[in-house]
């Protein structure tokens, strides 16, 4: 006996579009292939109501020098790509200090704009710079994991946008895996040492890989002084572009600011 067939029907079903997630604001970011921490940070500062973060990867060697950094220019567009510019984004961030440096914050803010013309662009050291100057603070200690060219580099971008980086110190490490498993102790140390000078008034802490969130407000405590980070900044800037006062507790004086 043969079996039967049966048609089946697929009853189409009435619905109705609505604005979608990020109805406050959409935002977008690019992040290191190497990075291991800014998505984690991240998740615990984007906890205002309805705003949607989406995240690309770029293509970057795990080594971190001029050379290297200054080759991730040519992956840019297509990285920028693969935010989907009919997600409208409000704001767009390149999550690498240094790459930033190396590249050029306009060249940067220059090539995700081509495929996202209607997009605020942010990165950590434009963000930073932003950051420091809400806060008043003009002379800093620089606490930074590069090798010293790259962060002799910044130091001289902090200059020439007239910050004025007194006190300088480094991991000196050139690894980003490496980066990434310093130790939260290690870096308060770090901070603590660096900005206990009368020659600075606040510090920034460079570098999306290190782990900074959970030290911020403490050594702000100890030191008396503001603490920026890459991580922090970034995400303040983000929100501030995109019209969001969300101000997260715990995390630092900057986002007590507007």
């Amino acid at each position: 006996m043969k079996p039967q067939n049966h048609t089946t029907i697929i009853d189409k079903l009435a619905f109705e579009t609505d604005h979608g997630l990020g109805s406050a604001a959409r935002l977008g970011m690019i992040v290191l292939q190497t990075d291991q921490t800014i998505e984690h940070e991240f998740a615990r500062l984007f906890t205002a109501k309805d705003i949607a973060l989406y995240h690309a990867r770029i293509p970057n060697a795990m080594e971190v020098s001029p050379d290297m950094l200054g080759k991730m220019k040519a992956d840019l567009p297509a990285t920028a790509k693969l935010l989907p510019p009919s997600f409208s984004f409000d704001t767009i961030g390149y999550a690498c200090t240094s790459g930033a440096t190396m590249i050029g914050e306009d060249t940067v803010a220059g090539i995700i704009q081509e495929l996202h013309p209607q997009a605020k662009i942010s990165n950590p050291l434009s963000a930073c710079k932003a950051g420091l100057a809400t806060l008043g603070v003009r002379q800093l200690a620089l606490v930074t994991p590069y090798p010293p060219e790259v962060t002799l580099a910044m130091r001289d971008n902090l200059k020439q946008a007239g910050f004025d980086a007194t006190i300088v110190a480094s991991f000196n490490q050139s690894d980003d895996f490496t980066v990434a498993r310093i130790s939260q102790q290690s870096v308060l140390d770090a901070v603590l040492k660096a900005g206990n000078s009368d020659l600075c008034d606040g510090v920034f802490v460079s570098c999306t890989s290190l782990r900074t969130l959970d030290i911020l407000s403490h050594a702000e405590a100890m030191l008396g002084k503001p603490v920026v980070s890459s991580n922090q900044a970034l995400a303040w800037h983000m929100m501030r572009l995109s019209g969001i006062n969300h101000q997260p507790d715990g995390f630092g004086r900057l986002f007590t600011l507007e």
